[in-house]
């Protein structure tokens, strides 16, 4: 009658579970179960550690690029001003209309004329290079990582009464609310002797964080009027800075943006900006999944040798069990248990710490960064200020789905080796 029970019966399980908890005289037995449990644990939780970093810092990565960038940016090709001259320009000096255009189009939200260039930015003795963009306060107000009040210090609504920078070139400089900085143009007047540098001061009303270093440190916005009288651009603008719905499908609109721009428009999205570091930071994330997917083989792989040992040792209870009409299936299914109940548990417990270090894992890089004395995440390197963790569902299971799968698969081969074990030549010498 034994031999007629379904597969994976109550008793299979009861068999199998008693096998793992070994006695002392088994005690490398036990050893080797509690080594794989331990190794598919960090295999586990260390792969969805990783992923979930991995895709944590692609969405943030991504957030601080389009919360303080244009989706697209709209640009004309450049044209000479004077034929025959041989001087050209890119300014527009249609832009109020193009921007109209462009804002009637299906999917965009935003449509601002800006203008943008570079001047020094001087305070006291101590001075930098800033990307200086000529925008209107309502436009402004849209830009939502610099027009956030929780991460901003002074009042945007006094915009119009001076100029706003990012946080860390005004640290560098030293610059606090109300602090009054010259900007530098090197492209002043025109003089008969050649062009004159122009100087202006402006008060820093407002100091901006968008989350993004390298923009922080080198970004400043002035009135819009204003930036076109201080960079010679009356009645013109650079470029049209333009937001969509849908920003990871940004060419979707290259056709609609570039007929509502009419003839010369070129555009430039955010993935041409970014595109090769994104595409950069999949294949890391594909190499991070081979390479920790081989630690998780090779902790499952000691789940082999455990039961194989495991087989050795209960070759005598495998032979009366065979005895009292246990089919090989059933034997089979015994030992397979033994394996997946491991694989199960190191799946189980690596996936609670995995998930547990992920959620806090800002307080996990502070305690690094106490112990290593600070310096452990650097700004000006990664470009953003923290190490962000996102936990995805897709993410999870694959890790999951790659720690079982493997743990099963690896168990097959002693499982089926107790299996075809003769009971005649396993109770011989007993």
């Amino acid at each position: 009658m034994a031999g007629r029970t379904a597969p994976f019966s109550r008793f299979e399980f009861m068999i199998a579970w008693r096998y793992l908890r070994a006695r002392r005289a088994e005690g490398g037995v036990s050893v080797m179960t509690w080594i794989s449990l331990v190794g598919i644990t960090l295999g586990v939780a260390a792969l969805i550690i990783t992923l979930a970093v991995r895709a944590g810092f692609r969405a943030e990565f991504v957030d601080t690029i389009l919360g303080s960038n244009a989706h697209v940016t709209v640009y004309s090709a450049p044209e000479e001003v004077v034929p025959g001259s041989g001087i050209y320009s890119s300014l527009m000096r249609d832009y109020d209309e193009r921007a109209a255009r462009i804002a009637k189009v299906p999917g965009v939200t935003r449509a601002a004329p800006i203008v943008r260039a570079q001047a020094m930015v001087n305070f006291g003795d101590r001075s930098n290079v800033a990307e200086v963009f000529g925008i209107t306060e309502a436009n402004l107000r849209t830009i939502p990582r610099i027009a956030n009040p929780e991460t901003s210090l002074g009042d945007i609504d006094q915009f119009g009464d001076g100029i706003a920078m990012g946080a860390e070139l005004a640290r560098e400089l030293g610059v606090g609310l109300g602090d009054k900085v010259k900007l530098i143009s090197p492209n002043g007047a025109k003089t008969p002797v050649g062009t004159t540098p122009r100087v202006n001061a402006y008060t820093v009303t407002y100091i901006f964080t968008s989350g993004r270093w390298d923009i922080d440190k080198t970004r400043v916005y002035m009135p819009f009027a204003e930036a076109q009288s201080f960079f010679n651009r009356e009645g013109g603008a650079d470029e049209i800075e333009v937001d969509v719905t849908d920003p990871e499908n940004v060419d979707d609109w290259s056709d609609a943006l570039t007929m509502a721009g009419g003839p010369g428009t070129m555009l430039w999205s955010w993935r041409d900006a970014s595109g090769s570091f994104l595409r950069a930071l999949s294949i890391e994330d594909n190499v991070m999944f081979v390479i920790l997917s081989v630690l998780v083989l090779i902790a499952t792989m000691n789940i082999t040798s455990g039961l194989i040992m495991l087989v050795k040792n209960k070759g005598r209870d495998i032979g009366i069990l065979r005895t009292m009409g246990l089919t090989e299936g059933s034997i089979l299914r015994v030992f397979f248990l033994c394996g997946a109940f491991t694989g199960v548990i190191g799946t189980l417990a690596g996936l609670a710490i995995g998930v547990v270090f992920s959620l806090y894992i800002n307080d996990v890089m502070s305690f690094v960064n106490w112990i290593n004395g600070g310096g452990v995440w650097d700004p000006s390197i990664r470009g953003i200020y923290e190490l962000p963790a996102k936990l995805q569902a897709k993410d999870i299971v694959k890790a999951i789905s790659l720690s079982l799968g493997l743990s099963f698969i690896v168990t097959i081969f002693p499982a089926r080796r107790a299996a075809r074990l003769n009971p005649v030549e396993a109770l011989r010498y007993e």
